[in-house]
C-alpha cells in the first residue's frame, strides 16, 4: 500500500473518530420510550420466562434500571406527569376521555423546556393529554406529531391517523409504522439535538397482532401465571406478550439506526410503561392491575442507557416516580430549566452518576379517582389504610398497621394532606369548552368522543374513546359539543362518515351561534365493521371502520363559548348516518369582521 493511500486512509479514520468526539462532547438527544398498559413483569429482564426482550433488556445491560419506580394507575396521568413533573391532578387531568384527560395550559411541558433550549422535538404515538389546539401535541411543544390523540385506537393496521392535524392513513401495523417514523425523524435531525418521544399503543387493547408475532406464542407455555391463575385468561396473555416482543423488535431497530449514524454514545434511552398490566397475568407476585393503586398497578420499568455516561448494569434502589423524569432529563442535558410552579418531582442526576451516597427518605403518592395509596422506601399504605412491609411482603398480603403504629400514623397524614392540598385543586365539575380554531393552528378535530348525543343516538362502545355514532332515527335529535371559538373567521367543515344505500337522501344541519349550513347525505359508504381480522381476544373497545371524509360547506364561526350542533332535518331511511369525526379547517383568506 503506497504511503499516499495509507495517509488518505487514515485521515478518513481520523476524521471519523472526531465527528463521533464531538457528537459525544454534544448536547445529548433524548428518546422517551413508553408501553401502554405492559406490566412490570412483561419483560424478561425481570424473570418472566414466557416471553424474551432482548432488546429493551439490553437497556439495563448497558445502563441502569430502578428496582422501585413508580407511575400513575391509567394512562393519561401518567402522561400528565411525565410532561411537568408535577402531579396529574395539579394540570387538571382526572380522566382518561370527554375533555378530562386535558392539561392545564398553564403548565409548562418537557418538549417545551427542550424546544426552547435548541432541540428538534417529535412524538410519535399515543398523545392522550388533549386533541385540540391548544391542547395538541404540536402546541405543547412538539414540532412533529404523529400518531392519535385520543386514549385508546380502534385497529392497529393501516388505521386513521393524523400527522400534525391532518387526517392520514397509517402504514401497517401502528407500532412499527411509529418507529419507521420516528427513525426518520432521527434521520433527519441527526445534526442537531433532538428529543423523540415514542409512545407505543401497545398492548393496550384491542389485542391485535399481526400473525407473525401471534404464532411465535400461541402455543407457547406459560410456566410464570398470576398469583391467583383461576383470574387468568391465558389467551390474553399470549396476545400480551406477543405485542410486548414486537415493541421489543421496535426498540432493537431504533438502537440499531442509532449505531448506524453513531449517535448512540450521545443519546439518553429511556423505557418505561404508563402503569401495570391491563389483565391479570404474571407481575412479580404484586397485587393489582391497572387502574389499581396497589404496588402491581402503579409499578413500572425504568431503564436509562446513556453509554459512556452512566453506570453499566446497575440496579438503583431508592424509590422514584415519573414525576421526577422533567427534572432529572433537563439536568442530565444541561438546559435552562426554571419551572413556573413548583415540582413534585426531583432530579435523579446523582443516583444516577453515583454523586451522592446520601438519598433521603421520601414519599410517593398514587392517585385514581378517590384512591390515594402513600409508598415509603420500606412502606406501602394502601388506599383503605392497610400498613403493608414491602421489603417482608412484597405482595401485600398481611396488614402490619399495628405493629408499627407510627409509621403508619406517619403515611395516614401524608395521605390526607395529598387530598386536602393537591386533590383538592382539581374541579372535576367545572365545565371546559372544547377549543376551536386556535390561532396558531388551521385545523380543530371534534370527534364522536367529545360530543353528546341526544334521544336515540347510541354509542358504539361505553368506552368513548375510538367510538362513533349511530342508530340516529330521528329529527328531534342531535349531537353537539360545547365550545370555544378561539379565532372567529369562516371554517371548512369536513364530516367522516358511513351511510348504508338505502338511507342515503338525509338531510343535515350544522350550525353554531346563529349561523348554520345544511348539507345532504347523497353518496353511499358502508364498509364492514373492522379489527376481527388481527383480533386474538374478544373486545371490549369499539370496533371501526373505513370513514368517508364528506366537505359538508363552510361555515362562518363567532367568537367566545357557543354550542355547535349537528341536527338532522329529514331522514327517509331507516337512519341517518354514522358519525365519527368533524374537522373544521379556518380558511386564512377569509377576513372576519
Amino acid at each position: 500500500m503506497s504511503r499516499t493511500i495509507a495517509g488518505f486512509l487514515f485521515l478518513i479514520a481520523w476524521s471519523c473518530c472526531l465527528v463521533q468526539l464531538l457528537k459525544a462532547q454534544s448536547t445529548p438527544n433524548i428518546i422517551i420510550i413508553m408501553a401502554d398498559d405492559q406490566g412490570w413483569g412483561d419483560l424478561s429482564l425481570h424473570g418472566n420466562v414466557n416471553l424474551s426482550t432482548p432488546n429493551i433488556d439490553s437497556l439495563a445491560v448497558n445502563g441502569v434500571q430502578f428496582d422501585r419506580f413508580f407511575v400513575d394507575p391509567v394512562c393519561s396521568p401518567t402522561r400528565a406527569a411525565l410532561l411537568t413533573g408535577r402531579y396529574a391532578v395539579r394540570g387538571g387531568v382526572y380522566s382518561t376521555s370527554a375533555g378530562g384527560e386535558r392539561l392545564d395550559l398553564d403548565e409548562k411541558t418537557l418538549p417545551e423546556y427542550f424546544e426552547s433550549a435548541g432541540y428538534a422535538t417529535g412524538a410519535f404515538g399515543k398523545w392522550h393529554n388533549g386533541m385540540q389546539p391548544p391542547y395538541h401535541p404540536n402546541s405543547r411543544g412538539f414540532d412533529e406529531f404523529y400518531g392519535f390523540c385520543s386514549g385508546h385506537w380502534g385497529s392497529y393496521f393501516s388505521p386513521m391517523l393524523e400527522h400534525n392535524g391532518q387526517i392520514i392513513q397509517g402504514d401497517g401495523y401502528l407500532p412499527d409504522d411509529l418507529t419507521n417514523r420516528a427513525i426518520d425523524f432521527i434521520a433527519q435531525h441527526q445534526d442537531k439535538p433532538f428529543l423523540v418521544y415514542l409512545p407505543f399503543p401497545t398492548p393496550h387493547a384491542p389485542m391485535q397482532v399481526p400473525d407473525d408475532w401471534w404464532e411465535k406464542v400461541k402455543d407457547r407455555p406459560l410456566l410464570n401465571r398470576h398469583r391467583n391463575p383461576e383470574r387468568e385468561d391465558t389467551t390474553f396473555t399470549r396476545a400480551a406478550l406477543a405485542m410486548v416482543e414486537d415493541i421489543d423488535w421496535n426498540v432493537g431497530r431504533l438502537i440499531a439506526h442509532l449505531r448506524k449514524l453513531h449517535l448512540e454514545e450521545n443519546t439518553i434511552i429511556l423505557y418505561l410503561t404508563d402503569n401495570g398490566p391491563n389483565s391479570w397475568r404474571w407481575n412479580g407476585d404484586m397485587k393489582g392491575r391497572k387502574a389499581k393503586t396497589d404496588e402491581g398497578g402503579v409499578r413500572s420499568p425504568l431503564l436509562i442507557q446513556w453509554k459512556g455516561q452512566l453506570p453499566v448494569g446497575k440496579t438503583i434502589q431508592p424509590i422514584a416516580s415519573v414525576h421526577d423524569l422533567l427534572p432529572t432529563l433537563a439536568d442530565l442535558a444541561g438546559i435552562p430549566f426554571d419551572p413556573p410552579k413548583p415540582l413534585d418531582g426531583k432530579s435523579l442526576k446523582s443516583l444516577l452518576l453515583e454523586k451522592n451516597t446520601h438519598w433521603p427518605e421520601r414519599l410517593i403518592i398514587n392517585q385514581w379517582g378517590d384512591r390515594i395509596s402513600v409508598r415509603s422506601q420500606h412502606f406501602r399504605l394502601s388506599h383503605d389504610g392497610q400498613l403493608f412491609d414491602m421489603n417482608a411482603d412484597p405482595g401485600q398480603r398481611k396488614d402490619v398497621s399495628h405493629a408499627h403504629p407510627e409509621i403508619h400514623k406517619t403515611l395516614i397524614k401524608a395521605q390526607e394532606k395529598f387530598r386536602k392540598e393537591v386533590l383538592s385543586e382539581l374541579n372535576p365539575n367545572q365545565k371546559r369548552a372544547f377549543a376551536v380554531g386556535h390561532p396558531d393552528h388551521v385545523f380543530t378535530q371534534l370527534p364522536a368522543r367529545d360530543a353528546i348525543a341526544t334521544g336515540t343516538i347510541e354509542r358504539s362502545n361505553r368506552w368513548p374513546n375510538c367510538s362513533y355514532y349511530t342508530n340516529w332515527t330521528n329529527t328531534n335529535d342531535s349531537i353537539y359539543w360545547d365550545v370555544e371559538v378561539l379565532k372567529p373567521g369562516l371554517y371548512q367543515a369536513t364530516l367522516y362518515y358511513t351511510c348504508a344505500e338505502e338511507n342515503t337522501g338525509a338531510a343535515f344541519r350544522l350550525s353554531a351561534n346563529g349561523t348554520a349550513i345544511d348539507f345532504q347525505i347523497s353518496d353511499a359508504h358502508n364498509p364492514p365493521l373492522e379489527g376481527a381480522r388481527y383480533d386474538r381476544t374478544p373486545r371490549d373497545v369499539s370496533y371501526v371502520k373505513d370513514w368517508k371524509p364528506l366537505k359538508v360547506g363552510n361555515l362562518q364561526l363567532k367568537r367566545g363559548q357557543q354550542r355547535l350542533a349537528l341536527s338532522a332535518k329529514d331522514i327517509p331511511g331507516a337512519q341517518g348516518f354514522d358519525f365519527r369525526l368533524l374537522q373544521l379547517d379556518r380558511i386564512e383568506t377569509y377576513k372576519s369582521p
